[in-house]
C-alpha cells in the first residue's frame, strides 16, 4: 500500500492548456500548475503541435506542481496522464517525432472521410466501433496520409496519440489505451483491434504503426532516469496511462456512482454529451455518427455525441450587445463581461415559441447529424422579440441540441450530471434539465479530466480495491443537491422540440446552397 500521506499526479494534455494536478489518495485536490499549449493552423486545414513542444509544457507543469506542493517527488505514489483525443502523433526511429502532431482540429483529411464513408466496408466498420468517421480521427488522418503523404508514414514506426506521446516520454513504452483503440480501429465489445475496421481504412499494410493496448488500472510503468531528471520527480515512480480526457472528465464528473451508470454533459466551447452503458444497452443511430468509448470499468462503455458549438453560441450574443452597449464614447466592454447578466436576462423575457438552432461553429454540425454546411439561426423571430427573448432562445437552444444528442443514444437520461463553467449558469441548467425531463446535478471537482486519471492510478496502485470503491469516495461526496425540472417548462420543451427537429431536417437544403462559391 502506498504511504498515507501519498499523493497522485494526474496530468491532462488539454488543446489549448496543459495542466498537472495533486490530489491525496482521499481524492482530495491539494494544487494544480497549467502551462498555457500552442497550436498553428494553416490555410490548407492543418491545425498542428510540435510534439517537443507538447513535452516540454508537460515538464514545465510537472516542474510548476513541485513549487507548489511541498516534498512533492518523495510524496508521490503514482503519475496518471491523459490527453486530448483523436490527432496523430508519429514517431520514428530513436522515438523521434516524425513531423508536427495532427490534432482533432485539422480538418485536412475531409476528402478521405467522405470518400471512405461511400465506400462498401463502412457499415461494419460502425458496427465494430460504434463511432462515425471524421476528420478528427486518426484512423481518417492515416488514411489520407497514406494516399497524399505517405513519405511521413514510411518514416514512422508508431502512430500515437497525445496522452501517448506523453507517456512514451515518461516511461520509454509505446501504447495506447483501450479507448481510442476501440473507437478507432478496433471494436468497443472486446476493446481490441478488429481486422474489419482496419481493412475498412484501407490500412491493412499500415497495420505495425499500431502500438500495444495497454490497460493503466492493471498495468503501470516507472518513471524513467531522464524524465525523474527532467521533471523533479523520483525515478521508479508508477506511471499510468490513462483514457482519453473525454471519458475521464466524465469519470471524475460522475458519469458513474454508487454502481449505477449516468448521463454526463460537459458545457464548454463544444458540448460533449455522453451516457454510461453496459455494452448490450449500447443503441447505434441510423446516422452513423457519435462515439462508443470505453471506460476503465470491466463491461462499461460511454455512448457520445458532441455538438461543435455550445457557449460560444452565448459568447457570440453578448459579444454583440457588448459592441453596441461600447459604442458612442460609452466604456468599452468584451461579452465577458455580460456573462453574469445572463440570468437576469434570460429570467426577463418570458417564455415563447421561438427556435434557436445552435450551429454557430465555422465547422458546422457534428452531432448528432454530420453537415459542414450547418449554421444558426433563429425560427419565429418578430417585432415583439427583443435582445433578451433572442438570449432566452439562444441558451434553450443548447437545451434543445442537448435533447438532440440524448435521443440518438436512445431514451432520455434518469439524471443528468453537468460539468463546464457554463453549469454555474441558472438559467442554463434549467434549460438543459426541462429539455431532458430530468434532474441535473453538478460536480463540485474543479478539474474533473485530471481527477478521473488520477482514480486509475489509485486503483492501479491499490488505494482502492476497484473503480466503484474509488467513485465512493473522489466522486460522489462532491455531487450537488438534484435539481428538478419546471414541468411547465418540459411541456413546452416537448412541445418545441419537434418543430427543432423538423427546421433542422428542412433547413438542410438550404445550407448547402448558401454554401456554394
Amino acid at each position: 500500500m502506498p504511504r498515507s500521506d501519498g499523493i497522485i499526479i494526474g496530468i491532462d494534455a488539454g488543446t489549448s492548456v496543459l495542466k498537472a494536478v495533486a490530489f491525496e489518495l482521499s481524492g482530495k485536490q491539494i494544487a494544480s500548475a497549467s502551462v498555457r499549449n500552442r497550436y498553428e493552423t494553416g490555410e490548407d486545414g492543418s491545425v498542428t503541435q510540435p510534439l517537443g513542444q507538447t513535452w516540454s509544457d508537460c515538464i514545465s507543469a510537472l516542474r510548476g506542481l513541485g513549487e507548489k506542493v511541498e516534498n512533492l517527488a518523495a510524496r508521490t505514489a503514482a503519475i496518471a496522464v491523459t490527453g486530448q483525443g483523436d490527432g496523430t502523433w508519429l514517431v520514428g526511429s530513436g522515438n523521434a517525432p516524425v513531423d508536427d502532431a495532427w490534432l482533432w482540429l485539422d480538418a485536412r483529411a475531409a476528402s478521405t472521410v467522405t470518400r471512405l464513408n461511400a465506400m462498401a466496408g463502412n457499415s461494419a466498420r460502425f458496427e465494430a466501433t460504434g463511432t462515425g468517421l471524421n476528420t478528427c480521427q486518426q484512423g481518417a488522418q492515416l488514411a489520407h496520409m497514406d494516399r497524399f503523404m505517405p513519405e511521413l508514414l514510411d518514416r514512422a514506426e508508431t502512430a500515437l496519440h497525445c496522452k501517448d506521446w506523453l507517456y512514451l516520454n515518461l516511461t520509454g513504452i509505446r501504447a495506447t489505451d483501450p479507448s481510442e483503440a476501440s473507437f478507432t480501429f478496433g471494436n468497443f465489445r472486446n476493446r481490441q483491434y478488429d481486422r474489419v475496421v482496419i481493412d475498412a481504412l484501407g490500412l491493412a499494410r499500415r497495420r505495425s504503426l499500431l502500438p500495444d493496448i495497454l490497460d493503466g488500472t492493471e498495468t503501470s510503468h516507472p518513471l524513467t532516469e531522464a524524465a525523474a531528471k527532467a521533471s523533479g520527480l523520483l525515478a521508479g515512480t508508477p506511471v499510468c496511462l490513462g483514457y482519453v480526457d473525454m471519458v475521464m472528465t466524465a469519470l471524475g464528473a460522475g458519469v458513474r456512482t454508487g454502481g449505477q451508470n449516468a448521463a454526463c454533459s460537459t458545457i464548454g466551447s463544444t458540448g460533449v454529451h455522453m451516457r454510461a452503458k453496459v455494452v448490450p444497452d449500447v443503441q447505434l443511430n441510423d446516422e452513423g455518427t457519435g462515439y462508443v468509448i470505453a471506460l476503465p470499468i470491466p463491461g462499461i462503455v460511454t455512448q457520445v455525441q458532441t455538438n461543435m458549438g455550445a457557449t460560444i453560441n452565448i459568447d457570440w450574443i453578448l459579444q454583440i450587445a457588448a459592441d453596441l452597449m461600447s459604442a458612442g464614447g460609452s466604456p468599452v466592454l468584451s461579452y465577458s463581461d455580460l456573462i453574469p447578466r445572463i440570468d437576469a436576462w434570460f429570467a426577463e423575457a418570458r417564455p415563447t415559441n421561438l427556435l434557436y438552432h445552435p450551429y454557430i461553429s465555422e465547422a458546422g454540425e457534428r452531432g448528432p447529424f454530420v453537415n459542414a454546411h450547418a449554421r444558426a439561426g433563429f425560427t419565429g423571430l418578430s417585432t415583439r422579440h427583443g435582445f433578451a427573448d433572442m438570449l432566452r432562445a439562444v441558451v434553450e437552444g443548447l437545451g434543445m441540441a442537448t435533447r438532440d444528442c440524448y435521443a440518438a443514444m436512445g431514451d432520455m437520461p434518469s439524471e443528468l450530471r453537468i460539468t463546464g463553467g457554463a453549469a454555474r449558469s441558472r438559467a442554463l441548467r434549467g434549460s438543459l434539465s426541462a429539455a431532458v425531463k430530468a434532474p441535473v446535478r453538478i460536480s463540485d471537482r474543479d478539474e474533473a479530466g485530471a481527477a478521473g486519471v488520477a482514480m486509475m492510478a489509485a486503483v492501479a496502485i491499490g488505494a482502492y480495491q476497484d473503480m466503484d470503491s474509488c467513485i465512493a469516495d473522489w466522486v460522489t461526496p462532491l455531487l450537488g443537491a438534484a435539481e428538478e425540472p419546471d414541468p411547465q417548462n418540459v411541456e413546452r420543451y416537448d412541445r418545441l422540440f419537434d418543430a427543432y427537429k423538423d427546421v433542422r431536417q428542412a433547413i438542410a437544403p438550404a445550407w448547402d446552397k448558401l454554401a456554394e462559391r
